[in-house]
């Protein structure tokens, strides 16, 4: 099964359009979602036996009771997330580090927990732009497309497991065509909105019970996706060397 999103044209994005269903989904009967409510005399925690109910490496019992206390105390659960990346001294070149977040107001941060990513860009390009020594490097707006395919996947195999709903095979697949004009000053800052067009994310997805509208909802929920579907307010805050008096 094949579900096709445009996510330049769907509902959530001023003026969408919807989504649209590659091929149509098998009839199935639909269990009622356990991620949206509270659910009285569950545990918080269960201790693993051989009647434990796993699907999808989770154990639902342990899920479960978390969603319900996620409900009862919400700010228990709240994520504070961040990333740094530090220029290398070749335009375009830097390396991006990933360690430390907050859950519920506190700092969790540990050494197993320390990652870094070399960014860069395309060879060819970057070889025909004049760098010199170009070499190939994931670039930032592939790294953020794969984000939203892994975090679409996310979406879908952490609720479907809520529900007890196999998954046999899983892939997504993002795609967009980027414009790179008003990166090099080619085009005026206001023209931002014509960069990207046709972002796209097909999924590949098959089960016993599959069904593609509860797929396409739950991909819905996935974080990257809304933050990249709908606006976000980004703060700048830009520093700068103190001005020492007399340099004039």
């Amino acid at each position: 099964m094949t579900l096709g999103h445009d996510l330049a044209r769907e509902q959530w994005v001023p003026h969408g359009r919807g989504v649209h269903v590659r091929q149509a989904p098998p009839v199935c009967h639909e269990m009622p979602s356990r991620l949206s409510g509270s659910y009285e005399g569950l545990p918080e925690a269960t201790t693993m036996t051989d009647d434990t109910p796993i699907a999808h490496g989770i154990d639902r019992e342990t899920l479960e009771g978390f969603a319900e206390h996620a409900a009862t105390d919400p700010d228990a659960v709240q994520l504070g997330l961040g990333a740094s990346a530090t220029y290398e001294g070749m335009a375009a070149h830097s390396l991006a580090k990933v360690d430390s977040y907050e859950l519920g107001g506190e700092t969790i941060a540990r050494e197993t927990r320390e990652y870094t990513i070399p960014y860069g860009a395309w060879k060819e390009v970057l070889d025909a732009g004049g760098w010199i020594g170009a070499t190939d490097r994931i670039e930032p707006v592939e790294a953020a497309l794969s984000a939203l395919a892994a975090c679409l996947n996310v979406g879908i195999s952490i609720n479907a497991a809520a529900n007890g709903v196999e998954i046999d095979s899983l892939r997504t697949h993002v795609r967009t065509d980027f414009d790179p004009a008003v990166l090099f000053s080619l085009a005026d800052l206001h023209e931002a909105e014509s960069v990207y067009e046709n972002l796209t994310a097909e999924i590949e997805i098959d089960g016993p019970d599959v069904d593609a509208e509860q797929v396409d909802e739950w991909a819905r929920r996935a974080p990257v996706y809304t933050l990249v579907s709908l606006a976000q307010d980004v703060e700048m805050d830009i520093t700068t060397p103190a001005k020492v008096a007399g340099d004039d």
